[in-house]
């Protein structure tokens, strides 16, 4: 199923410069410095993304590939066209992908995405509070979360032989175990 890649509206663009974000963060889990690893609960974030949901939000997911990125890194040149074949492939299947700027200057995210288009939902956070939450220590840093909040699985950097093993984990975050079989009912003997 293909989706229209999203657009940034003025309003975002602008929110973003101005730096309004940083208060569009609230109750951040973890404490300043400790990096959010597998099996934590994420940071609640309510930095608004282009798909208009926040960028971490509760909604009809069953999980959200979260990767922060900056202009200036090499690798997240080779992850976003893997992030769109994601969205391409697994949205329909509950997957939401979100990658937010950590850039300093909206217009320096905006040349990236020029060059390397995004049709995933992105998010601009130019006072980086949100990757202070995520206490993010590499570019990109992407975490599989669960659709209740659950840190699935946490990955640092991208290499194109990273691909098959991040998506096996997505996928297997996506299965959705099978409601048990109902009774049968039974019918008394009479």
């Amino acid at each position: 199923m293909r989706h229209a890649a999203p657009s940034l509206s003025r309003r975002h663009c602008l929110l973003a410069a101005g730096g309004l974000w940083s208060g569009q963060l609230a109750r951040p889990a973890q404490a300043q410095g400790r990096a959010v690893e597998t099996g934590d609960s994420a940071p609640w974030l309510d930095l608004p993304a282009t798909d208009g949901a926040p960028a971490l939000a509760p909604g009809p997911w069953r999980a959200t590939w979260l990767d922060f990125w900056a202009s200036w890194c090499g690798p997240c040149r080779q992850s976003f066209p893997w992030m769109n074949e994601l969205h391409d492939r697994l949205g329909s299947a509950g997957l939401r992908v979100v990658a937010i700027s950590l850039d300093t200057q909206v217009q320096d995210a905006m040349a990236f995405l020029q060059q390397v288009p995004a049709r995933f939902a992105l998010a601009f956070d130019t006072g980086a509070i949100s990757g202070r939450a995520f206490g993010v220590k590499a570019m990109p840093s992407s975490y599989l979360i669960g659709a209740d909040r659950r840190v699935l699985w946490v990955h640092r950097g991208f290499r194109r032989d990273d691909r098959s093993a991040l998506e096996r984990r997505i996928q297997a975050a996506l299965v959705v175990a099978r409601p048990a079989a109902a009774p049968r009912p039974t019918v008394a003997a009479g």
